[in-house]
């Protein structure tokens, strides 16, 4: 067994979109810089997410210097995004926080509207006092995060998934099988363990940036929907209901909250801290 080290960095600059993938990428009190500032909202300003619109898995948002986004989407004219003026302000509805955002333009609205068939609107998370408190169970007193489900970063690992997969192939639906990384949509995916080896990890780092490993990571229909596609199948949620239900939650990865700030890099070592 080689020592753990970080295989991987993904980025999602807009929330439920594609991921995009970094050799290095500064670590942030709220996760990591580029990571979710961006989101779709419904006509009511709650959040969209692959749980309601699959095809958001097939639109790409690009990550401009300056904060801005280059949209594509299959048969769709390309999009570039501006960030928006902090004037221009609304309050929307994320997993029962409320937030106060910045409206991107007209134009994004109707290019989303248009690609996914339904009314939607694109906002920005620009102000610093406008991040949300990650749960108080298992944060510090002013832990933050974007627009991330709960928690600032989510760490998967390589020997995990092929374990998953293991099983997958050897239950009910094996043709489903073998399921890629990107089902997890991960931060980091970090190789060199034994599979399952981050259920007993309590604090790591990463280079030389430390983290606090808050809590194993609850799964939903996402991990069903097929990435490239957009097409949804029945794994892995039969196969972590049978192998990796934590109380109520079927799991595979862990949460993450940075304890510093720094540059993390693929190939970096990871230590196991406690």
């Amino acid at each position: 067994m080689s020592r753990p080290s970080l295989r991987a960095i993904r980025i999602y600059p807009v929330k439920s979109l594609t991921a995009r993938v970094a050799d290095a990428v500064a670590v942030e009190p709220w996760g990591l810089d580029g990571d979710r500032r961006w989101m779709l909202v419904d006509k009511a300003a709650r959040a969209l997410t692959q749980r309601q619109q699959p095809l958001m898995a097939r639109i790409s948002a690009e990550l401009l210097s300056g904060g801005g986004l280059l949209l594509s989407a299959p048969g769709r004219p390309p999009l570039h995004v501006e960030v928006p003026e902090p004037k221009r302000t609304i309050t929307v509805e994320l997993h029962r926080d409320t937030v106060v955002v910045a409206e991107a333009s007209d134009d994004a609205h109707a290019w989303f509207s248009d690609v996914l068939d339904c009314e939607v609107r694109l906002v920005h998370l620009d102000e610093p006092s406008h991040r949300r408190h990650v749960d108080p169970v298992f944060a510090r007193p002013g832990d933050t995060v974007s627009f991330a489900d709960g928690y600032p970063l989510l760490l998967t690992t390589t020997a995990s998934l092929d374990a998953l997969n293991a099983l997958v192939a050897a239950g009910d639906r094996p043709e489903e099988g073998p399921l890629p990384m990107d089902r997890f949509r991960p931060n980091v995916v970090v190789g060199g363990t034994e599979p399952w080896a981050e259920d007993g990890w309590r604090r790591i780092a990463v280079g030389e940036v430390a983290f606090t490993v808050a809590k194993p990571c609850g799964r939903c229909v996402i991990t069903t929907t097929d990435q490239e596609t957009a097409e949804r199948g029945k794994e892995p949620l039969i196969t972590l209901a049978r192998h990796r239900r934590f109380g109520k939650q079927l799991v595979f990865g862990q949460n993450l909250i940075p304890e510093g700030t720094g540059v993390i890099r693929v190939g970096d070592p990871v230590r196991i801290l406690d």
